[in-house]
């Protein structure tokens, strides 16, 4: 992993969960050495991308950040744009929705509205979201561009459980039933317990650029619910597709 590489690995450990590191924690999280660890913080920190807190001298994302995010938002508010959609999702439907973007080999959660309910599912913003462990995924290959679906194909592909799709023969049957109903299902591929269906947000040129997913506890999920849910979700992604592409579904 050359420098840039592991400079942008350190800023991809800070999450909602862990806004802070210590130098030694982060190091360790990383597996990098502390003198690496340091050089690296060090440089992003001059750029404004973390920053040190003065008493506890435990690292953050700094401003940084936050201006390149802006500059993207007011360039691309898929965000903005696409948070009306995700509130009447979740209304409609009762269950968590995320909003996902295409971002370096992974899904990336830019939007979440949390099912009032109290047993749900919990997805943080900023969540990644593996291609071929999720229905967010296995529905952005529906339509992803040829080099990123063959990336995916011949890729290892981790276990997330046991139910996870790990050889190429089955994620190309999860892919190619999705793209004939028109979303996809997930059942308990990323985590147990969690049943998804999601829908691909497509541009212009019909290439996906991301996803839209409604994800609940599968002791709420049947055949009815399942098919109602993705027939919701991919309504929803059109309509966010037509918004984006000026009237171009």
């Amino acid at each position: 992993m050359g420098t840039v590489g592991k400079a942008i690995f350190l800023l991809e450990q800070f999450s909602t969960e862990q806004p802070e590191y210590g130098l030694s924690d982060l190091a360790q999280k990383v597996s990098f050495d502390k003198a690496t660890t340091r050089r690296l913080l060090v440089s992003l920190a001059e750029h404004g991308m973390v920053e040190q807190d003065a008493e506890t001298r435990r690292y953050r994302l700094g401003p940084g950040v936050s201006r390149l995010a802006r500059i993207r938002e007011w360039h691309f508010p898929l965000q903005k744009m696409c948070a009306p959609f995700v509130r009447d999702l979740a209304r409609e439907t009762g269950e968590t929705v995320h909003l996902s973007e295409y971002s370096a080999g992974t899904l990336l959660t830019v939007q979440v509205e949390l099912s009032a309910r109290a047993n749900r599912v919990n997805v943080d913003v900023g969540q990644p979201l593996p291609l071929h462990g999720t229905a967010s995924g296995i529905a952005f290959l529906t339509c992803a561009r040829p080099e990123i679906t063959k990336a995916c194909f011949e890729g290892r592909m981790e276990a997330f459980t046991r139910f996870t799709h790990t050889s190429r023969d089955a994620l190309e049957k999860a892919v190619n039933a999705a793209r004939a109903r028109g979303y996809s299902r997930g059942d308990q591929g990323f985590e147990e317990g969690v049943a998804s269906v999601a829908a691909p947000i497509l541009n212009t040129d019909g290439i996906a650029i991301g996803t839209l997913a409604v994800a609940s506890p599968m002791s709420r999920i049947d055949a009815e619910t399942t098919e109602r849910y993705g027939r919701l979700t991919m309504q929803a992604a059109e309509a966010i597709a037509c918004q984006l592409n000026g009237g171009a579904a």
